[in-house]
């Protein structure tokens, strides 16, 4: 056997034993968290036609798509992204329904990002949609949700940062910027280089209030309160002052849910997926130098597979969330409670019966038949390799 066959491709890695037990335990709690709230699970396949994530949705760059052929030449894409498919499912299935309807799911993305990056290209993603409803309300449910979520997962110090789409947007329109600018400004905000910000803006010669709103895209605003000098100078702006307003909303729904301490507004959150129409939304906490939460409203999105439909919704990162937690030593609590039976020729009959018996209980019985080259001794320091918790023998040695 060639050695490399041993190894997995760059990017992707397994997951086993114990890191294995605590992931899906994390993702089943997180499950029972988003039913909790009336979400009900689907499941959408691992690839889609290539036309999903175009250029025209807004999604992942074609060069970062892992992209192959079928036998009848379509081009196929393991999916980057969750959403495009979730907005997928819901022309199809809830093409005639208009009223709201809450989804959840788990499933794997795939990005074909750089070598050089050092990222995952695999990454294991739980969230839920709300659909049909474009209420601040509904924003307010979701990052509830996450919040509880989050606070389930065990983290005790985290933050969800808030912003609007229509706030950049709003400012670049009133500054006149064409589509090269308006790039050089994302890039800029995205990398937080906000002296650039500040100097690309004042080369511009704009009015004194927009050149000012500008220069608070960097700024973190933890109440509404904190938005009057925003407002005050945004009037003049319709489309910022309007998203403002929405922000404001927002926060007064967060008091109601209890959630205004995790949360901050962000004049200029963005993200790199273009079909975001409303608020936008990242999550972090220590120990993950990217977000573990990603999301954001997507009221244009559904209409592009034929439903006119607003849409609001988010992903937890689960392998962010799990290096977040092992970095801050929070502990998932596992429940070990397997048992393993050790038993000779003799002893089969009443091996195999008493593991039935057992297992129809609900306990966790592992059956293993003795070889003539192990001693007790092996036994043992395999049931303690695998957190085995119950050590009986069914052997003639053992009963004599």
């Amino acid at each position: 056997m060639r050695q490399h066959l041993l190894h997995t491709p760059e990017g992707v890695r397994d997951i086993y034993n114990e890191e294995c037990e605590k992931k899906l335990y994390l993702e089943d709690k997180l499950h029972h968290i988003l039913k909790a709230y009336g979400y009900h699970p689907i499941q959408t396949p691992s690839f889609e036609f290539f036309e999903v994530f175009g250029k025209e949705i807004g999604s992942i760059k074609s060069k970062d798509l892992y992209k192959f052929f079928d036998r009848e030449g379509n081009t196929l894409v393991l999916r980057p992204d969750i959403t495009p498919s979730i907005a997928r499912f819901a022309a199809n299935y809830y093409k005639e329904d208009h009223m709201p309807a809450r989804i959840c799911y788990k499933g794997n993305t795939f990005i074909h990002a750089g070598s050089l990056e050092g990222r995952l290209k695999e990454y294991t993603q739980l969230g839920a949609e709300l659909l049909g409803d474009d209420t601040a309300d509904a924003d307010a449910e979701i990052l509830s949700m996450i919040v509880e979520c989050l606070l389930g997962a065990g983290l005790k110090e985290f933050q969800l940062s808030i912003g609007h789409v229509g706030i950049l947007q709003g400012m670049m329109e009133a500054a006149g910027l064409d589509e090269d600018e308006e790039e050089e400004l994302r890039d800029l905000i995205t990398n937080n280089n906000f002296f650039g910000v500040e100097s690309f803006i004042e080369s511009r010669h704009l009015e004194r209030e927009l050149e000012e709103l500008f220069k608070m895209l960097g700024k973190i605003y933890q109440s509404a309160e904190d938005f009057w000098h925003v407002k005050k100078i945004a009037i003049k702006y319709p489309k910022v002052y309007e998203a403002m307003e929405h922000l404001e909303k927002l926060q007064s729904l967060f008091l109601l849910y209890g959630i205004d301490k995790y949360v901050s507004f962000e004049l200029g959150v963005i993200s790199s997926y273009k079909y975001y129409s409303g608020i936008i939304f990242h999550g972090y906490t220590f120990g993950s130098g990217e977000p573990i939460i990603k999301g954001g409203r997507y009221d244009k999105l559904l209409k592009h597979f034929g439903k006119d439909a607003p849409a609001i919704g988010f992903v937890i990162v689960i392998d962010q969330l799990m290096a977040a937690l092992d970095r801050q030593k929070i502990d998932v609590p596992i429940e070990h409670k397997n048992q393993l039976v050790v038993y000779d020729d003799a002893h089969r009959e009443d091996a195999i019966i008493y593991a039935r018996k057992q297992r129809f209980a609900g306990c966790n019985i592992e059956l293993m038949y003795q070889t003539p080259d192990k001693t007790s001794a092996d036994y043992e320091a395999y049931a303690k390799r695998n957190q085995i918790t119950r050590l009986q023998f069914m052997t003639l040695s053992a009963g004599q």
